[in-house]
């Protein structure tokens, strides 16, 4: 097992790149961590990291449910070049993104893994092809735990995309490893049944003068919590943070978010745009980026965005800075949640286009950047496919208020 597998536990996010286990500077943004279950408390709902959470919902995946489930299946459309296999839970590759859970929900995924899948792209290899992993529920009835470690070699170039669809109970850990001048795009695409709750954490660990673009994009899920840390393993690491969510009535989806500036001369740059239309639809967002110390010369900026295009829904918007040293490039962050724009809907009716074809025009419009940022063609139509298969579920809605 890796050292970071031997830490017990600590305070801090194992931000620094000598190693997990190494006791952090203190910052009102560390976290505890620990990948002993019981030393996380069951949370309760009055936790700053759970505030937002409606507990109930949560099948008791964050307690003590089994996570014995297997119902799903995993389908795999790689280059020949990519290894992508399923392996023991003590490979020697889990861990080396010396992330340690910081809630129990993570350590109890953990723990409760029985295997682990591996994807790993060889250094110095240029992989045209996107690697394609696609996870397919069949029941929600018993929770089941997953574990995924996504290696890319040094100097190696390559794109990786999840899905996930269907029924599923689902508590994971994700380990992103970007090895010294790699580049990696990985994208998370959860578009799951009505019925799915899915308790996912994502650590990125950037090595020097490496790049990464990590995208993770909802649609679908009863609940769905999302929770993405990232460190860097040496100067010049560049990390993308990209997130699209849009959010249907009674639904939650909750992204967390936590950049750890351990080293000098780094960059980060955060963009999260939601929509949320129906009754309750519930999205949160919590930026949280911490500049340490030794972290001089860093650039940062978060920025998060809502649209409501309903009444009856809601979105919270959390960012957060804490800067221990001026000595950088800039830090910076914005939020912003706004309903849809009548203005703009008026100004295209007023030049012959029809309500229903602006009202895609205008939403297509505010994600549209975003899409183009995460930059794989062949998942940028179907976005938008997607975005528009939603957005008739609020054109059903406004005839059916008209219609009363």
């Amino acid at each position: 097992m890796s050292t970071a597998t031997e830490t017990p536990a600590q305070h801090g996010l194992t931000a620094h790149s000598h190693g997990a286990g190494t006791e952090s500077a203190p910052g009102a943004l560390d976290r505890f961590a620990s990948f002993d279950v019981a030393a996380h408390p069951v949370p309760r709902g009055r936790e700053e990291a759970w505030r937002f959470t409606p507990m109930s919902r949560l099948r008791g995946l964050h307690d003590d449910a089994p996570l014995d489930g297997g119902d799903y299946t995993v389908d795999v459309d790689v280059d020949p070049r990519v290894t992508a296999t399923t392996v023991g839970a003590d490979d020697s590759r889990k861990g080396t993104s010396t992330y340690v859970p910081i809630d129990r929900p993570s350590a109890r995924a953990w723990r409760s893994a029985e295997k682990v899948f591996a994807v790993d792209i060889p250094r110095d290899t240029v992989i045209e092809k996107p690697a394609i992993i696609k996870l397919t529920g069949t029941s929600a009835e018993r929770g089941a735990a997953g574990h995924l470690v996504v290696t890319a070699g040094r100097h190696s170039k390559s794109v990786v995309v999840v899905e996930y669809d269907g029924s599923a109970a689902l508590v994971e850990n994700v380990e992103i490893v970007v090895e010294d001048g790699a580049e990696l795009t990985f994208v998370a695409l959860q578009d799951w049944a009505d019925d799915a709750v899915h308790l996912s954490h994502h650590h990125v660990h950037v090595g020097r003068d490496a790049t990464v673009k990590h995208a993770v994009i909802t649609f679908g899920g009863d609940l769905v919590r999302n929770g993405t840390t990232v460190n860097y393993a040496g100067p010049g690491g560049d990390a993308t943070l990209l997130g699209l969510y849009y959010v249907d009535a009674g639904q939650y989806v909750e992204n967390r978010l936590v950049v750890d500036h351990n080293t000098p001369n780094a960059t980060s740059d955060v963009e999260y745009k939601g929509a949320l239309q129906g009754k309750k639809a519930h999205a949160v967002w919590v930026g949280d980026v911490l500049i340490r110390k030794e972290a001089v010369g860093i650039n940062t900026y978060e920025l998060n965005r809502n649209l409501v295009l309903t009444d009856g829904a809601r979105a919270d918007s959390v960012p957060n800075l804490e800067i221990e040293t001026g000595d950088i490039e800039g830090a910076g962050h914005a939020s912003a949640t706004g309903r849809f724009d009548d203005e703009q809907l008026f100004y295209l009716q007023a030049r012959g286009i029809p309500a229903d074809l602006a009202r895609k025009l205008v939403v297509r419009g505010f994600f549209a950047s975003l899409i183009n940022r995460i930059g794989v063609p062949d998942l940028k139509e179907r976005l938008m496919t997607t975005v528009e298969r939603e957005l008739a579920v609020v054109e059903e809605l406004a005839a059916d208020s008209s219609a009363s």
